[in-house]
């Protein structure tokens, strides 16, 4: 299997891979560029939102691989996890949504304050703008650096089939995927979605990857 960056090299087109096969591109070069920052950021909560499979995981992986750190599921926080911390400068939450216990979240936040600590928060939409029922953890949401991961443009959805196609061990045209992109959702699970779909018509019909397949996985 050819790796994501030979087959832009294939295609003739310009890499812009970095930290374990990250594109980085206009729609998520801000949220890449403050995690290099680091340490040097406004404040000491960073909150990175983004769809899924927008690549929230992968940054906050290449962060902790980079800085060293701990990373912690939110809705699996709990006391021991709060002591584990201790060690660590670097604290990653995973997916903070409702589902939550808010008092240790609220706990954990002034950990960070108390120690200078720093923690990066990942979630679907900005966490100040979800309804926590304690005041003071809402207030606390309020104090972030916000990094939005936007939606794919040209560049990085051709990154990103390329790289859905890669892993399944499944190489297309360039034409093909250039019709792919005028055509699918301008979304990150929808491209995954997509390159899902078109792989199963194609191994249920036994068929390469053509025109007519994309066009009936589109119609689905």
């Amino acid at each position: 299997m050819k790796s994501l960056n030979q087959l832009l090299l294939d295609f003739d087109y310009e890499q812009n891979f970095r930290d374990d096969d990250f594109y980085v591109g206009k729609s998520n070069f801000h949220p890449f560029e403050l995690i290099n920052k680091w340490p040097k950021w406004e404040k000491n909560f960073l909150n990175i939102i983004g769809e899924k499979f927008s690549g929230k995981t992968h940054l906050t992986n290449i962060f902790l691989k980079k800085f060293d750190g701990i990373k912690i599921e939110s809705h699996l926080l709990d006391d021991e996890n709060l002591r584990k911390i201790k060690p660590y400068q670097n604290i990653v939450l995973e997916d903070l949504d409702l589902n939550i216990n808010e008092k240790l979240i609220y706990t954990l936040f002034n950990i960070i304050d108390q120690d200078n600590k720093f923690i990066i928060i990942t979630s679907l939409r900005p966490i100040a703008e979800i309804n926590f029922k304690l005041e003071d953890l809402k207030s606390r949401t309020k104090n972030c650096l916000l990094a939005n991961i936007e939606n794919p443009d040209d560049e990085l959805m051709f990154a990103l089939i390329l790289k859905n196609l890669s892993d399944r061990q499944i190489t297309l045209d360039k034409k093909l995927i250039d019709f792919i992109i005028k055509r699918v959702e301008r979304s990150y699970g929808k491209i995954f979605e997509f390159i899902y779909k078109i792989d199963r018509i194609s191994l249920k019909k036994k068929k390469s990857i053509d025109f007519k397949i994309i066009n009936e996985a589109l119609e689905e």
